[in-house]
């Protein structure tokens, strides 16, 4: 799991499970209500695709904001699993 904080507070997190040693699955991305508009859950799939790069790992994005995330930004084609 990651976990975004924003000023000592839990802004929202990304459930992931591995798949293999080199792929992982994004299940859930959520905000908190409190911090919607403010990008969090655009910044927790960006910290997913940097765990991936680390990991020379893939991700399949299953869950559909992540999934919509990943459709918008080409530069993340490099760690998507198809």
């Amino acid at each position: 799991m990651l976990i975004a904080t924003i000023d000592g507070r839990q802004a929202g997190m990304i459930a992931y499970t591995w798949a293999g040693d080199d792929k992982f699955i994004i299940e859930h991305t959520e905000s908190m209500p409190e911090f919607a508009g403010q990008g969090v859950g655009r910044q927790l799939v960006a910290a997913a695709v940097d765990l991936a790069r680390a990991s020379a790992a893939k991700v399949i994005p299953l869950c559909p904001f992540a999934k919509g995330v990943f459709d918008k930004t080409p530069d993340y084609a490099d760690v998507r699993f198809f």
